[in-house]
């Protein structure tokens, strides 16, 4: 296993990349929403007078929380994962991974999971924040691809 921000590796040294479809779209339309309420609510604090003095300091600060909020929306747009002849990399939220094909024995999906997940020995695995249910065709055509390409990579094993 390897802990790598990217391992070096750009996305054209990678067969097959896929991020999630539904989940970027999701996150426009939250940021679109949130930045609305707080531009709005910013330009519009101090149209009547409440007793207490409103200046553009405060405007920019309730616009700023909006920023800051859609950044934390934009922050959950990041996961992906690679495929190629050096294995598998996952980028969920905070940090990829980067797994060679000896160690992965594939790829499923739970029966209720919101999101696939690579399956090691040892009952062991974690989660590929990358292929959601939601994306429905999408995510079978990335596991499908995926699964092809683990049958040309990984290394045979031995029946036990």
């Amino acid at each position: 296993m390897t802990d790598a921000a990217s391992g070096g590796a750009t996305d054209g040294d990678w067969e097959y990349v896929y991020r999630p479809r539904w989940m970027k779209r999701a996150a426009l339309v939250a940021v679109a929403i949130v930045m609305i309420i707080h531009v709005t609510f910013g330009l519009l604090l101090d149209i009547s007078y409440t007793g207490v003095n409103v200046d553009w300091a405060d405007k920019l600060s309730l616009i700023g929380v909006g920023v800051l909020i859609s950044a934390v929306i934009l922050y959950l747009t990041r996961a992906r994962i690679r495929v190629g002849p050096q294995g598998i990399g996952v980028l969920n939220l905070v940090s990829e991974r980067v797994f060679g094909w000896d160690e992965v024995l594939g790829l499923e999906y739970p029966e209720k999971g919101s999101w696939a997940r690579l399956v090691f020995p040892s009952d062991e695995h974690i989660p590929v924040m990358a292929i959601q249910a939601r994306d429905g065709e999408l995510a079978v055509d990335a596991m499908n691809r995926i699964r092809e390409l683990g049958a040309h990579y990984a290394p045979a094993r031995k029946a036990d």
